[in-house]
């Protein structure tokens, strides 16, 4: 049998652009000095089996501030408009726990005015608070939100 080139050059070609194809969006572009700061948290073990969450200095420094953030739309609950959701990096339909890097951050939003779902970006303005009390709530809030 002898070796074929160009069969093999067309299945390795064939391989890779499928790797390709299967590649998960990260959506670096909703990236801002915002949602960097945000990724900035990060959790610390502090017995066996305990962990707790740090911010950061820089982060810390936006608490209590008025941030915007670009993201999508997660519903909390039934419905097609809403006052109260996740806003995150990535879209609904995206799995947070593929592709590289570390699960995102999510923020609650907490509207004036209620929103209408889309799929598509959302820019929302807001008071972030940075929630360190420990319990099970969220650990970033966007307080009398609107949409821009």
């Amino acid at each position: 049998m002898r070796f074929d080139f160009k069969r093999c050059l067309l299945f390795c070609l064939t391989v890779w652009s499928m790797n390709l194809a299967a590649q998960v969006n990260v959506h670096k572009e909703l990236r801002t000095p915002n949602w960097n700061l945000i990724a900035l948290r990060y959790e610390k073990q502090v017995k066996p089996l305990v962990f707790k969450s740090i911010f950061p200095a820089e982060l810390r420094a936006i608490n209590n501030t008025v941030i915007e953030l670009p993201g999508f739309i997660i519903p909390t609950k039934v419905g097609n408009t809403f006052s109260t959701f996740m806003l995150s990096i990535v879209p609904i339909e995206s799995c947070p726990f593929c592709g590289t890097g570390d699960i995102p951050s999510m923020v609650e939003v907490k509207m004036l005015k209620t929103i209408k779902w889309t799929d598509k970006v959302v820019r929302i303005r807001g008071k972030f608070l940075i929630n360190d009390s420990g319990d099970n709530r969220s650990e970033f809030y966007l307080l009398n939100a609107e949409q821009l």
